[in-house]
Formats: C-alpha cells, structure tokens, sequence
C-alpha cells in the first residue's frame, strides 16, 4: 500500500492545517472568483457576470500578477481558511470550498486528474469566455451577466 500522505494531502489536511504550498495547490485554476459579481443588498444573492478582473488572464485562468495582486487591485480580496467558510460567492466547484464543506473534489481537478488543463477540458473554468473590466464602467456589469456550470457537475 502506498503512502499517500504527502501526494494526498487535501484529504488527510484541513484548509487550516496547509502549508502555503499545498493551499496553493488547492486552487482549481477556474477562474471564476476573479469574475465581477453582483450582490442584491436585500437577498445577498450573486449574480454572476462574465467580466473579469483586468489581472486576470483570459486562457490561462490565472492572475498575471499574483504577488502584486491586492497592490494593483485593492478590491482584490484575500482568500484563506477563515474567508473559505465566510464569502458566500466562491462557486460551488471551488476546491476550497469543497475542502471546507467535507465533501471531495471532482474529477476534473488537477490534484485529481494529475492535469491542470482538465478543468478546461471540463468546461468548468471560465477560459476564453470572458471581457476585461478595463475601461468598463460599473453600470454596464449588468450587460454581461452569465451562468457558470457547476451547481452539480456530474463526477466520474
């Protein structure tokens, strides 16, 4: 029997309990909570919207300014164990928030798969299917409002 202590960390770890490499690790590379979103101030309901952050980069999925990201950003938030449990945006397929919720992650993540191109492959991340928010004035979100898969993405 092999040792999967190490290789399988997220399933043997709380988020709490992670180095910042393995936390790292954790990210499915989707995208999406680096989407503008909109929140109804009486219901707290999201409304999803396609534009994403202007650090975010459109095929990798990835910020292409991570280090400096909450500098050139200050909206930017950071995400760690204690803002997995509070933020009520992270989409329903976020390792984090599945981490935190008990539940496995799907097939499609990279710590899964072995792949970081299946979430991809998946259609789960939001890779070329976005507008930056550069230029774009905030009452115009409203004009670019989508659906995101994954309220409950079959798992194989």
């Amino acid at each position: 029997m092999r040792d999967t202590s190490n290789t399988d960390f997220w399933r043997h770890k709380r988020l709490e309990q992670m180095t910042p490499t393995e936390w790292e690790q954790v990210c499915d590379g989707c995208g999406r909570c680096c989407l503008n979103k909109l929140e109804d101030w009486d219901t707290g309901e999201i409304a999803w919207t396609r534009v994403r952050c202007r650090l975010l980069n459109d095929q990798t999925c990835r910020c292409s300014n991570y280090p400096e990201r909450q500098t050139i950003v200050p909206e930017c938030l950071p995400l760690d164990a204690t803002a997995v449990h509070e933020l009520t945006w992270l989409p329903p397929t976020c390792g984090y928030r599945l981490l935190a919720e008990g539940r496995e992650l799907y097939w499609w993540h990279h710590l899964v798969s072995g792949d970081p191109d299946t979430v991809h492959q998946a259609g789960i991340s939001v890779r070329g299917r976005t507008v930056s928010e550069e230029g774009m004035p905030l009452e115009e979100l409203e004009d670019h409002l989508a659906d995101w898969p994954g309220e409950d993405p079959h798992r194989d």
